[in-house]
């Protein structure tokens, strides 16, 4: 499975962005979804993810309330719209597939290149 990330870029605090991740070839509609991040200096963490059947979401703490993960597996794809940013979201983020229990980062054996969001004070 390849994954394409894309979408990110640069906001203010407060303001909104929307990631997109499309996945090239293969479907991925039996595959757990999931969003990650890396910030400079820091381990990559988990953001969220959404079983194939879209029945379960989770969240990372720090985004719940303010990201909205979704799917379509009929477009091959998986977004992340990101609102109330703040400069703590600033990170390079991924995108990632697998198959497995959806909170896991262990699951997740495929992953796009990233895309940088940066979210300026």
């Amino acid at each position: 499975v390849q994954l394409q990330a894309f979408g990110g870029g640069l906001a203010q605090a407060g303001g909104s962005l929307r990631l997109s991740c499309a996945a090239l070839g293969d479907s991925i509609d039996t595959y757990a979804l999931g969003w990650f991040r890396q910030a400079p200096g820091k381990e990559r963490e988990f953001v969220s993810g959404i079983t194939w059947s879209k029945a379960t979401i989770y969240y990372s703490d720090s985004v719940k309330g303010r990201f909205i993960i979704s799917r379509d597996n009929a477009k091959n794809t998986i977004s992340l719209q990101m609102n109330s940013l703040k400069p703590e979201d600033t990170a390079q983020y991924y995108c990632a597939a697998g198959r497995g229990f959806v909170g896991y980062r262990e699951t997740y054996n495929y992953w796009g290149q990233g895309t940088l969001v940066t979210v300026s004070s």
